[in-house]
């Protein structure tokens, strides 16, 4: 894990969920950690009162990125399941 330790806590996660391999109903039911839900929970508040530095809309932009992406693969993954 140390050579990921400088990426966002998200971003980690969603790296050991996929490198430890998945099926559909694990991707459906894979929710981020606490942890990770509360920084993006500071980062919007922060965004919506006193504004964010460079380095934090950066952060969240990511963090928006990695769930646009869990969301899609979530809808694939449902896909899957009612097909099967």
């Amino acid at each position: 894990m140390t050579m990921f330790a400088h990426l966002p806590k998200a971003y980690q996660e969603v790296i050991d969920f996929i490198a430890a391999g998945t099926s559909p109903v694990r991707l459906v039911a894979f929710q981020a950690s606490a942890e990770t839900k509360a920084r993006v929970g500071e980062l919007l508040h922060k965004e919506k009162t006193t504004g964010l530095a460079a380095d934090e809309k950066s952060e969240l932009e990511h963090y928006l990125q990695l769930e646009h992406i869990m969301r899609l693969a979530k809808v694939r993954a449902r896909h899957h399941l009612t097909h099967e």
